[in-house]
């Protein structure tokens, strides 16, 4: 219950941050996605589940406030969450260069479905425009931005919430 109740105030305070701090310090209107970054890092450090609950309440807090269609977000940040927590068995949590790469890869695909759903759909085809001003900067600038949060994520996942799996569960020690 504690690590659940961590969890929301966590998911909360990214989302107040990416509404209001994030965008002072945006780069040509480009900022990093921070609630991204949470879902890929609860998707490694806790799993699938975990992933795609923390990216469903995220997505969710975005549908709320930003969304023009409800359920869109959410429904795309959970994909986020439990497509990462996919490496979790696979991979131990303390390296930062997993998380960058997954971010990115995660980033990229999250574009992707925005661009197809929200610009293609009403006939917009301006693809290489938007990849070059708006998804590669973004990449850029979330995976900048995870190697400065991951180390804030991975010490509230160890020290207030319930740690879901120890070394010698991980699949690379030998027994």
């Amino acid at each position: 219950m504690k690590s659940k109740i961590v969890l929301f105030f966590t998911i909360i305070v990214c989302f107040l941050m990416q509404s209001t701090v994030l965008h002072l310090i945006s780069i040509g209107s480009i900022t990093p996605n921070l609630l991204l970054i949470l879902c890929v890092s609860m998707g490694l450090m806790r799993g699938r589940k975990s992933g795609l609950w923390t990216g469903f309440f995220c997505g969710l807090l975005v549908d709320l406030f930003y969304g023009s269609v409800f359920g869109f977000y959410a429904l795309i940040y959970m994909y986020a969450g439990f497509l990462s927590g996919y490496a979790f068995r696979i991979y131990y949590d303390d390296d930062i260069k997993v998380p960058m790469l997954l971010t990115a890869i995660m980033d990229f695909l999250y574009n992707l479905a925005v661009y197809a759903l929200q610009f293609l759909l009403r006939g917009r085809l301006g693809l290489g425009v938007y990849f070059t001003r708006i998804i590669v900067p973004e990449i850029f600038y979330t995976v900048f931005l995870t190697m400065i949060v991951y180390r804030v994520f991975h010490y509230i996942n160890y020290h207030f919430m319930s740690p879901t799996r120890k070394e010698s569960e991980s699949i690379w020690v030998l027994k």
